[in-house]
């Protein structure tokens, strides 16, 4: 590995990096030399990143499941070990419950869905991609958390995902004892990162997310994909079981109001 190139020749795999956050981590992790394996619902979008990565003259090879499904957990991680051993994992895989129909859901129905996702999708996946990595004795494991997970916000979105991310990020914690020393487990808690929801929110939404940071910005997804590419490298070789919040610094600016 050099200096330029600090991922040269390891092969990585990030869930749900068709879009936004996921195809960011996946662009940068590229770029930082890694061959990736593009995990997604899509097998069209999920060759285009992959189009986007050959560009950048890296391998790259894409994968279709639904990590909500126990039963493909398995499966999932033996199509990407066969590409090639996987030095690297990124569980960025999340339900979109705030946009398109299932904004219309219900809480329980929203929250099932999320559980369901995020929580045992990250947790069957880094404990199956565990394994195989610590019988080889060398890897690094990164989960996506919520910033705001640790202190709570009003409302339903904050409850139901303070309850799913908080369970990621003590998961995250424990996983990095059980693969210790030779696997790093780490996490990324992002706060008002600039998605598709970010694009469609109203202004009140808008006011806030730029409030809450001391830089009094919006984040965007290539501000997560560094922070996890750094995780991934060398650079962070002496960093486990960490909650790395990427959020502008948190400001005390928020209301009381909710507006779920």
């Amino acid at each position: 590995m050099s200096a330029a190139l600090p991922l040269a020749d390891c092969r990585a795999v990030v869930t749900g990096s068709t879009s936004g956050i996921g195809r960011a981590i996946a662009m940068e992790l590229a770029r930082a030399g890694a061959n990736l394996v593009i995990h997604g619902r899509d097998l069209h979008r999920a060759k285009g990143v992959c189009d986007e990565i050959h560009q950048l003259k890296r391998d790259a090879a894409p994968i279709v499941t639904d990590v909500g499904d126990p039963d493909g957990w398995e499966s999932f991680v033996d199509a990407a070990w066969r590409v090639a051993p996987i030095d690297v994992w990124v569980n960025n895989a999340g339900a979109d419950v705030l946009t398109g129909e299932a904004a219309d859901w219900t809480f329980h129905e929203k929250l099932g869905r999320l559980w369901q996702v995020d929580v045992a999708g990250t947790i069957g996946l880094a404990r199956a991609i565990g394994r195989r990595m610590h019988e080889r004795r060398q890897g690094a494991i990164v989960n996506i958390g919520w910033d705001q997970a640790a202190t709570g916000m009003a409302g339903d979105s904050g409850e139901m995902f303070a309850a799913t991310k908080g369970a990621i990020m003590a998961f995250t914690r424990s996983l990095a004892k059980s693969l210790a020393p030779s696997i790093r487990v780490n996490c990324v808690a992002p706060g008002w990162i600039r998605t598709t929801w970010g694009d469609e929110a109203s202004d009140y939404w808008q006011r806030r997310a730029v409030r809450e940071s001391l830089l009094r910005r919006w984040g965007e997804p290539e501000d997560i994909a560094r922070a996890v590419a750094f995780l991934a490298s060398p650079a962070a070789s002496f960093i486990t079981g960490q909650i790395l919040e990427v959020n502008g610094g948190s400001a005390d600016g928020s209301e009381e109001e909710s507006n779920d």
